[in-house]
């Protein structure tokens, strides 16, 4: 692992784009390095590498195989880490704007625009003392069971994040997706008791797949909700896989499940252009999605696609000053009719601790 992240260091010094990545529940952490700093992208996901894809607009950034080196190794030092308890200092600014969109968001669905919309806030916060290498260490060691990942390219900038939600995982014709939604804190052993706001919410999502999946698919199982684990947080989730139809490609399925109601809402385009005249900053990566594309299996006609949405992300404004390096930490939350801003506000507030909790 020494040699792995000084590879890191090396070429993050050098300024070129990498990607460092382990997925859930695995022990093997691995990464792409691109060996000049073009921008490429992923045009009709026929390519194969690594995606990074943003919330709103058509630009898929690649991280391409055949332009990359590529380094596995396995995590040695794993340990969990003691979780500790973050100091939120209420800021009653974003507090109040906050409350505000949410009431927005909740009087747009009374009228009858919409039925969900996910509304968002980002948060600033200085990083003086910054070290890419300890901070995603931190974050593999805090988050086992989600997607952990260290994006850069000089071009874009610098982003990490310990995601719990899965876009799509495809081989050849065959996917599995997740409808993710509702969320609370865990409070030590209890069990979870889901209110019936959250239990609705993530009803939505779920027959959004299912409805907007059968002209490209040919059969689909659906699983039951069930509670799972992300950090300190709890969500309720429903597995979701079937068969693509062979006359269907993968950036058609993947065009249908982005952005899912789990991240922007339902109706999808009402939902989409709400938040974009609403919300008041660019979301840019955050809820966009990322992972490998048409990765060669061990049978060699097996292409692989492993797609993550963008969530408990952070964005890193390294400056060459280190004393003004920040984190830029983005929270969002599901809106319904029956919504209450302050718990809404206090979600959101949950949300960035455990992004906090690394740095």
């Amino acid at each position: 692992m020494i040699d792995f992240f000084i590879k890191v260091k090396q070429h993050k010094a050098q300024n070129l784009p990498f990607v460092l990545y382990r997925k859930p529940n695995n022990i093997n952490l691995a990464g792409y390095f691109q060996n000049n700093d073009h921008l490429y992208f992923a045009e009709n996901f026929e390519e194969t590498g690594f995606v990074f894809a943003p919330f709103e607009g058509s630009q898929m950034i690649l991280i391409p195989r055949n332009q990359s080196v590529k380094w596995q190794t396995l995590i040695t030092s794993v340990k969990e880490n003691e979780e500790s308890d973050v100091l939120n200092l209420e800021d009653f600014q974003a507090k109040e704007h906050f409350v505000r969109l949410v009431e927005k968001g909740i009087d747009a669905i009374a009228k009858g625009t919409l039925k969900k919309v996910v509304l968002s806030r980002k948060e600033i916060v200085d990083l003086p003392n910054f070290d890419l290498v300890s901070v995603f260490e931190k974050l593999i060691q805090s988050y086992p069971t989600a997607f952990c990942y260290c994006w850069f390219h000089p071009k874009i900038g610098l982003w990490m994040g310990a995601t719990p939600e899965q876009l799509l995982k495809s081989n050849n014709n065959t996917f599995y997706t997740m409808a993710l939604a509702g969320t609370q804190k865990l409070q030590g052993i209890t069990e979870v008791a889901w209110e019936q706001k959250e239990i609705e919410e993530q009803q939505f999502v779920t027959d959004f797949i299912l409805n907007n999946l059968k002209d490209v698919t040919t059969e689909v199982a659906v699983s039951s909700p069930y509670t799972m684990q992300a950090g300190t947080l709890a969500h309720i989730k429903t597995d979701v896989e079937g068969v693509i139809k062979d006359n269907a490609t993968l950036k058609q399925v993947v065009s249908v499940l982005h952005p899912t109601p789990a991240v922007c809402g339902l109706a999808k385009e009402a939902a989409k252009d709400f938040i974009l005249h609403n919300e008041g900053y660019e979301r840019e990566y955050y809820t966009g999605f990322l992972g490998e594309l048409n990765k060669v299996g061990f049978n060699k006609e097996e292409l692989k696609s492993d797609l993550y949405v963008n969530l408990r992300c952070m964005q890193i404004k390294d400056a060459s000053n280190h004393e003004l390096t920040k984190a830029h930490l983005y929270m969002g939350c599901g809106i319904t009719k029956d919504s209450i801003p302050e718990n809404e506000w206090k979600e959101s507030v949950n949300k960035s601790a455990t992004m906090k909790r690394v740095l």
